[in-house]
């Protein structure tokens, strides 16, 4: 059984559609389940398999363990963890709330923490399982005006994923964090981004399914790190070899095409 956070579009939903083909029987979980329920008619005519959806809300202080209760009280044993729930948050950091930078560091980390610590003692009993930690290309890059919670957030999901992968590596638990760039989904879109990322050149953008392609086989090779996509994988090359104030210099400049701060 494979386990899918923000499976409703995006990543999500591609890592659903591959899980599938591969006959991995699924819990889709996300805020909009009529999305989930369409997706898991799909896939289950497509590929036969059993598709569970569950309705769960990663910001709300319970919404990992109302989750967790939720497979449980189903009697799922979950085998493959896709931690890809996740957003960005537009404007600037004392643009916002603090209630709603709380909310994105439950989904982004919290919910990733406490899902990965309740269904990795189960793979590890079993001696086997997979948790794939969607991060993002800009762990590796200096963090613009506007990313202040963003770009760390995705930094400790690689820190995190490398730790428990060594953890768990001896028991036969896989763990990985996929590292993507600018990949052709709806982010952009659900944080009113689309306009600007439209100035950026198309050599810089992977499509969904790749990027879902590149994550599995990573992960089923036992690599902690994916970054998919050459561009991609030359870009975190020359984030570790330039010098930082080089780096920060040019990712400032071109932070408009990819940044609204308000």
């Amino acid at each position: 059984m494979a386990l899918v956070t923000g499976a409703s579009a995006g990543l999500g939903a591609e890592f659903a559609r591959q899980l599938a083909a591969q006959g991995h029987d699924l819990v889709l979980t996300a805020r909009r389940t009529e999305r989930l329920h369409a997706l898991a008619a799909e896939l289950q005519a497509a590929n036969g398999v059993v598709c569970h959806v569950i309705s769960a809300d990663l910001a709300h202080p319970t919404g990992a363990a109302d989750l967790l209760e939720a497979v449980s009280t189903a009697g799922l044993s979950v085998e493959v963890l896709i931690n890809n729930a996740g957003y960005g948050v537009p404007g600037s950091y004392l643009g916002q709330t603090w209630a709603v930078h709380a909310d994105f560091q439950r989904v982004m980390i919290d919910a990733v923490a406490v899902l990965s610590y309740r269904l990795a003692a189960g793979m590890r009993a079993r001696g086997h399982g997979t948790i794939i930690n969607v991060s993002s290309l800009a762990g590796f890059m200096p963090s613009t005006a506007g990313h202040t919670l963003y770009g760390p957030a995705k930094v400790w999901l690689i820190k995190f994923s490398e730790s428990l992968a060594a953890e768990l590596a001896p028991s036969g638990v896989r763990v990985s964090a996929l590292c993507p760039g600018f990949t052709l989904t709806e982010f952009h879109d659900a944080n009113g981004m689309r306009e600007h990322v439209g100035r950026l050149p198309g050599w810089l953008w992977m499509d969904a399914p790749s990027v879902v392609r590149a994550g599995l086989a990573a992960a089923a090779r036992g690599r902690a790190i994916c970054i998919p996509g050459w561009i991609n994988q030359l870009l975190a090359l020359a984030a570790k070899l330039l010098p930082g104030s080089w780096l920060r210099r040019i990712v400032a400049t071109r932070a408009a095409d990819f940044r609204k701060v308000d």
